[in-house]
């Protein structure tokens, strides 16, 4: 069992920067590899990023790419830079056993989100 909390989340302006954690627990949790997502109102939830279990492998959305990062230690993390309005959303980090996948279904855990805002 993975247990996933998001924070990090506000509201920016375009052109800003935030940095999303994803606190861990579990004694399994370095095995797992793990995404970030995300769902804007009246959206399908979508891949943003996701990071292999050793932290060697990384995956981006074309959208996101060269303006987002993700790294882990203990934890996860989402550094989002150059931020646009089209970039707002609840953001979900996930774990799952299929290293860097860009599928939901791949994902077995999941946190409860956190709201990124940015504004024109």
């Amino acid at each position: 069992q993975v247990h996933l909390v998001e924070s990090g989340g506000g509201l920016v302006q375009a052109g800003g920067s935030l940095r999303l954690s994803c606190a861990a627990s579990g004694r399994t949790f370095s095995t797992y590899a793990m995404g970030w997502f995300r769902q804007a109102p009246g959206k399908e939830r979508e891949f943003v990023a996701a990071i292999s279990s050793s932290g060697g492998r990384t995956t981006y959305a074309d959208s996101v790419k060269g303006r987002f990062t993700i790294s882990r230690d203990n934890a996860v993390y989402l550094q989002m830079n150059s931020l646009k309005p089209e970039d707002t959303a609840v953001y979900y980090c996930a774990a799952g056993s299929i290293t860097t996948s860009t599928n939901r279904a791949a994902y077995s855990y999941w946190g409860q989100g956190t709201q990124v805002t940015v504004s024109s």
